[in-house]
């Protein structure tokens, strides 16, 4: 029998085991559950924070029936077609329960057409069906889709109580680990719940948390660098970074770059220069036309800032 997968084993399934930013978001939520109904959905905020398991959680809480949920990721079909062929003919039948569901999650890949003709599918069936849309940038959602749903942001979790969630999972499950190891990945897949919880999984060798020796990985060479980062040594980081991270996942790494300031900048001054310099950085990566040049320029002059 296969492993089971950690992120699908620890992940909630009742409003009392999901983390919310706030009270008011699980009223909010436990408010629908108590009516008995939701409005139309937009779950925004960052890859793996629990969108899609929140519109799950809900849909289990309020009983919605099997047949009653048609769940597509707009990521890969996103076209007028989608909403013609797919949508519509499940809208127009009957629900077996009060009401049906669509979730598109990564709504934010449909095109503007398909956006315009889901507009008018969540109008005519608005009486029987419920749509809940997840995304990752909400201004990729066309105003039309805006006025018609809740917007509801689901926040990432604080640094600390990201950590001490996948130390509760290690310690549930029996793994030995050390600070430093667990840090290094988190800082290297945070604010992405679901990309840690699977990297520490495959990071288990005779039940201890290793850091991965092979870098052709992602997650692996990330934590190469964080490494490095936290070492101080950005010259080391920034040659290990452009021979080990493809050309697509640079503009992952300016982000990274910044929620991670608090490592490599010691006073105010140094963090104000280094924000400035990954905004350059980043505005300048969709102009300009080799990206690696200028990211690795980017770091070159957050290393100049913090001597």
């Amino acid at each position: 029998m296969a492993k089971e997968l950690w992120v699908e084993k620890y992940r909630p399934d009742s409003v009392s085991s999901y983390v919310f930013k706030d009270e008011s978001q699980r009223k909010q939520v436990q408010n629908w559950i108590d009516d008995g109904g939701i409005p139309h959905l937009l779950f925004s905020g960052s890859p793996g924070t629990g969108k899609t398991t929140l519109a799950r959680v809900l849909m289990a809480e309020l009983e919605v029936e099997k047949g009653d949920i048609l769940y597509i990721n707009a990521s890969r079909d996103n076209g007028v077609e989608m909403i013609r062929k797919k949508i519509t003919a499940f809208s127009e039948t009957m629900p077996w329960g009060d009401f049906k569901v669509v979730l598109l999650d990564e709504a934010d890949h449909i095109s503007p057409e398909g956006q315009a003709a889901l507009r008018g599918v969540m109008e005519q069936y608005h009486a029987s069906v419920r749509f809940i849309l997840t995304c990752n940038y909400p201004n990729r959602i066309i105003p039309a889709l805006h006025s018609r749903c809740q917007g509801f942001h689901i926040d990432q979790l604080d640094h600390t109580e990201f950590t001490a969630r996948i130390a509760e999972i290690l310690i549930t499950e029996g793994v030995e680990f050390d600070l430093e190891t667990l840090d290094s990945i988190v800082r290297a897949n945070y604010p992405d719940m679901r990309k840690s919880i699977n990297t520490v999984q495959m990071s288990i060798v005779d039940n201890v948390l290793v850091k991965a020796e092979d870098e052709g990985a992602s997650a692996e060479w990330r934590m190469g660098m964080v490494d490095l980062f936290k070492a101080g040594d950005l010259t080391k980081a920034r040659k290990y970074i452009i021979a080990h991270a493809r050309a697509d996942e640079y503009e992952d790494i300016y982000t990274w770059l910044y929620r991670n300031l608090d490592i490599y900048t010691s006073n105010d001054d140094q963090y104000d220069e280094c924000v400035l310099a990954i905004r350059n950085g980043l505005v300048k990566h969709t102009q300009v036309a080799d990206v690696e040049i200028n990211l690795s320029a980017t770091m070159v002059e957050i290393a100049r800032a913090i001597r």
